[in-house]
């Protein structure tokens, strides 16, 4: 019996060593977890609950000279409900008035917010969308309604923000202001927003949330753990109303003439600012829309407006003057067995150097550079890297195009290279590079870059301001800047763009036809051509250059240069000219106009007496006549321009105000 007894006392030493041992080991587990890893399961056990959100940043906004916005990003939100957050007797007692609220904003049935959120409150969903996409003052007037006026936990209002980029100009100058990869949302890599990237982009915020259903979090409170800080604001050097002007002007062509694609750039000649790029592609249904930046990307054979260059190039080298006298023949003329052919059936015969520019000869720039530098062709070759047409012109943009300019020794060269870059074909440029040079014939020989930018700014205070930058400070001397400023002058009056020429305003410049694709074997049979024209305008005293390239358009309608490009330049230079004209002064500004006096004098006598009766104004001018009837409660409608010729109330009726009248002016 003792032993028993002893057996079992035994028994129960060993098993209260065990659950000793057993609490021990818990303890030390316990103390591990507690002091040695406790804050990392600490950390693991919040994550699960709360998460840190990145709140991307604005982007700074893109501005045109003027200070309108061309890019912006502009914050949308959408409103979701917690119904188990809420109380029972706020949610009864706000859920008509904040459904009457709801109803008044977006126009749906009180009924319908109603059954909503009993339905939510049913469903204990925590998650109910209520409305999405708003903008701030909506967004604003909706946080302020009853219930959700009491935040996130007694309001149950959830609030979810993001940013959206818009260009208020619409698709105008797209590929010049930039926008996010269609593949990769928040990536910017074209235009200004892809340039000046880094500038635009803000630091992100965060914002503490808290998880309420699988794949659900809500805010933790209305403030943000770090608040995001707004990029930096860009001003460029695009006009809006030339951006304008350039891109109708270029689509009216590009559809006349069923053209593949074409671009247009406008620059001012002082300060190389770009105040418009326009680049057009055809879609397959055969509309237009800003497809790829063919101005500053695409380089190819520029043809007859690369003759500027390489006649320039023989006059600083002594080779020629404007007088000397070249036979063109009958319009062919062999090469080193090969033949050059001029536009013009049976050829122009002697002409002058200076003549053979205007008229485009083929024959005579070939003839002017064969003869000048067959025997030193790198002197040619030299002079054209003088003006660093071998190089990009280090614009901001992203994917200038390369320039190629061939000299002996590379693979291509033959001994008809240079007749053949004489007139533009065995080398390389992108619109862009051709009309830096033309920017600086009107510059008085200045080459500058072109510039995309004006300054940045951070809360409407200048940030870095970017001035002009000189390439060349002189590309040649002033004598040839005079003979080719001349030429270019008469090449609109005389020569081959003499359909272009108006007495009204002046310009000058030069047209372009380079064939294209003509090694491919179908080339006879389907001829393509790019049409250019490119130069400045005034002629005398030159504000603005301008180039227009239109690739491929239908043979069947026409492909010179000076009917295809040149009305392009012609209707840019004539819209600028109109709402800037170059007379903006007025002499003798008290002299008196009889004219003006006597109709004004009209228009009081009328205007004094008592507006019960419709006048007769008929022979008023219409502005003196549109402003005297609105005075008198009628609403009018202007039919033509002038003065008025007929009016559709007669004079005596009575006034009924509100009423319409219809002016038709002569």
């Amino acid at each position: 019996m003792a032993f028993e007894e002893k057996n079992i006392l035994n028994r129960l030493y060993i098993i209260a060593g065990c659950m000793f041992v057993f609490a021990l080991a818990i303890s030390v587990k316990l103390m591990n977890i507690q002091f040695v890893h406790g804050e990392q399961y600490r950390e693991l056990a919040k994550e699960s609950t709360t998460k840190n959100f990145v709140i991307p940043a604005n982007r700074g906004n893109v501005y045109a000279d003027d200070g309108s916005l061309l890019a912006t990003s502009v914050p949308k939100y959408d409103i979701r409900f917690d119904a188990v957050t809420v109380s029972s007797e706020d949610f009864n007692e706000n859920l008509k008035p904040l459904s009457e609220g709801l109803s008044k904003l977006f126009g749906k049935p009180v009924s319908y917010y109603q059954d909503m959120f009993r339905k939510a409150r049913a469903d204990k969903n925590r998650y109910q969308l209520v409305v999405k996409n708003l903008g701030y003052s909506n967004y604003i007037k909706v946080k302020n309604l009853p219930l959700f006026r009491k935040g996130p936990y007694k309001g149950g209002i959830i609030v979810e923000q993001r940013t959206v980029r818009e260009h208020p100009i619409g698709q105008i100058a797209q590929r010049t202001v930039g926008d996010e990869a269609f593949d990769r949302p928040g990536y910017y890599a074209v235009g200004l927003e892809g340039a000046f990237n880094d500038l635009l982009t803000g630091k992100e915020g965060h914002r503490l949330k808290q998880k309420i259903a699988k794949g659900q979090w809500k805010p933790i409170s209305d403030d943000n753990e770090i608040e995001p800080q707004d990029g930096f604001d860009i001003v460029s050097t695009i006009n809006v109303n030339i951006q304008d002007i350039a891109h109708h002007a270029l689509l009216k062509q590009l559809e006349h003439y069923e053209a593949e694609h074409g671009s247009v750039i406008v620059m001012e000649v002082a300060t190389g600012e770009i105040k418009a790029v326009s680049n057009l592609g055809r879609t397959s249904q055969g509309t237009y829309y800003e497809k790829l930046n063919y101005a500053i990307g695409e380089s190819h054979e520029p043809g007859s407006t690369f003759k500027v260059m390489a006649f320039m190039a023989a006059l600083e080298d002594k080779v020629i003057d404007t007088s000397t006298v070249l036979d063109t023949g009958n319009g062919r003329k062999i090469f080193y067995g090969k033949p050059i052919n001029d536009s013009h059936r049976g050829g122009f015969g002697k002409i002058s150097a200076a003549r053979a520019l205007e008229v485009s000869s083929n024959i005579g720039l070939a003839t002017i550079i064969d003869d000048g530098y067959s025997k030193t062709p790198n002197k040619f070759i030299n002079r054209l890297k003088s003006w660093h047409l071998d190089q990009k012109t280090g614009v901001a943009i992203k994917g200038e195009g390369i320039p190629m300019i061939p000299q002996p020794g590379d693979k291509k060269w033959s001994k008809n290279a240079l007749p053949s870059m004489s007139y533009g074909y065995g080398l390389r440029l992108t619109p862009l590079q051709t009309l830096t040079f033309y920017n600086a014939i009107a510059n008085h020989g200045v080459m500058v870059k072109p510039r995309f930018i004006k300054e940045v700014r951070a809360w409407n205070e200048k940030v870095t301001t970017y001035d002009t930058k000189i390439i060349n400070p002189k590309i040649c001397s002033d004598e040839t800047l005079k003979q080719v400023r001349e030429i270019l002058k008469n090449t609109v009056k005389r020569g081959t763009a003499k359909s272009l020429y108006s007495p009204d305003f002046s310009m000058a410049g030069k047209t372009g036809t380079a064939q294209t694709e003509y090694w491919m074997p179908d080339w006879k049979g389907n001829r393509r051509y790019i049409s250019s024209f490119a130069g400045f305008f005034p002629a005398e005293n030159p504000k603005y250059s301008c180039i227009v390239i239109i690739h491929k358009p239908s043979t069947r309608k026409g492909f010179y240069g000076a009917d295809v490009s040149g009305p392009v330049f012609k209707r840019i230079a004539q819209k600028i000219f109109t709402d800037s004209p170059n007379i903006d002064s007025v002499e003798e500004v008290e002299k008196s106009d009889p004219v003006v006096k006597k109709d004004y004098e009209r228009y009081y006598a009328k205007l004094q007496q008592a507006p019960k009766i419709v006048p007769n104004v008929t022979g008023m001018a219409g502005m003196d006549a549109v402003s005297l009837l609105e005075n008198l409660g009628l609403r009018v409608q202007v039919v033509g321009n002038g003065t008025v010729s007929h009016q559709s109330i007669k004079s005596g009726e009575n006034i009924k105000k509100g009423q319409l009248i219809t002016l038709n002016l002569s």
